[in-house]
């Protein structure tokens, strides 16, 4: 039977369903950074190489550390059997035991579980639910809501794209009738090359801040100092052009998201707080400002930027 849950008790069920899974966890959701309580549940089944964890998680083609935090990530491939998937056009949120499973509007978050409103439906999977089903089925031709929502997420597991994947390694044991566990494989890795690129990319951004803040104490001067600057008017706060979000502005510029970010960085107008990016008062200065979209607010760019940015 179907039972609608909101607020704590959403969370509370959640929780339930890591701590009684022993076969199986699936997780779906868009994006992924784990509240406490619910990695120090998981923690717990670190052991149990029977556990078969699915994961899939999407948006943010271009940068997907956005959707998935490497901490994140670094949790999950200690697991011994476990496989990461990607779906950049994901939105549906549902996660899932061998006993029960929540179809949900609330990500797996912190942010989303400590401070949106959130809902959901929880259905229990028992011997005598699936009986009953089975019997719905055959009656009316009808499939059960369960296996109607299992069934469309297989399709959307089987669909998307394995970034990750580790499994369990036996060797025979009582003459060839039992299995031994032995060790964990990685199968499958393509998010360790992305971080570690990543990781590349955000080093020489600290480096230069923590140059820039030196710099400031005692200025010396650079290449940069010296370069001579274009000219360009700063838009007043009733500018009428052009705005540019930084998806729209990387295809104006031909380039990517990741290369768009760094040149803007690079002018100082906006730097990262809390693995996401805000604008400084010169970025503010020129121009550039906060808009909400349809997924929250976002930055906006103004035309008069781009001569900066070629």
């Amino acid at each position: 039977m179907a039972k609608f849950l909101t607020g704590n008790e959403l969370n509370s069920e959640l929780e339930k369903i890591f701590e009684r899974a022993d076969e199986q966890i699936i997780l779906i959701s868009p994006y992924i950074k784990l509240h406490d309580r619910f990695a120090s549940t998981l923690r717990t089944k670190k052991d149990n190489h029977k556990l078969q964890i699915t994961i899939v998680f999407g948006k943010n083609e271009e940068d997907m550390s956005r959707s998935m935090k490497q901490d994140d990530f670094n949790f999950f491939k200690e697991f011994p059997n476990i496989q990461i998937r990607y779906e950049k056009r994901l939105h549906a949120k549902y996660y899932s035991s061998e006993s029960a499973a929540i179809l949900t509007s609330m990500n797996l978050y912190s942010f989303s579980q400590d401070n949106n409103i959130e809902a959901g439906v929880m259905t229990k999977a028992t011997l005598l639910g699936n009986l009953t089903n089975n019997f719905v089925t055959n009656v009316t031709g009808e499939d059960s809501f369960d296996n109607t929502a299992s069934n469309y997420f297989k399709r959307i597991i089987e669909q998307s794209e394995l970034l990750f994947l580790k499994t369990p390694q036996y060797e025979s044991a009582m003459f060839g009738l039992q299995k031994k566990f032995k060790e964990s494989k990685i199968e499958v890795d393509k998010l360790s090359d992305f971080f570690a690129d990543k990781s590349k990319y955000d080093a020489p951004n600290r480096r230069e801040n923590s140059y820039e803040k030196k710099r400031v104490e005692q200025p010396v001067p650079t290449v940069r100092e010296t370069k001579p600057e274009v000219a360009i008017p700063a838009p007043t706060p009733n500018y009428n052009g052009k705005y540019f979000s930084a998806t729209a502005l990387s295809k104006e510029l031909g380039i990517s998201s990741k290369d768009l970010n760094y040149k803007i960085e690079k002018l100082n107008l906006i730097e990262k707080k809390n693995d996401d990016w805000v604008l400084t008062s010169l970025g503010i200065s020129k121009g550039a400002t906060m808009k909400k979209g349809q997924y929250g607010e976002y930055i906006a760019y103004p035309d008069t930027i781009i001569p900066e940015l070629r």
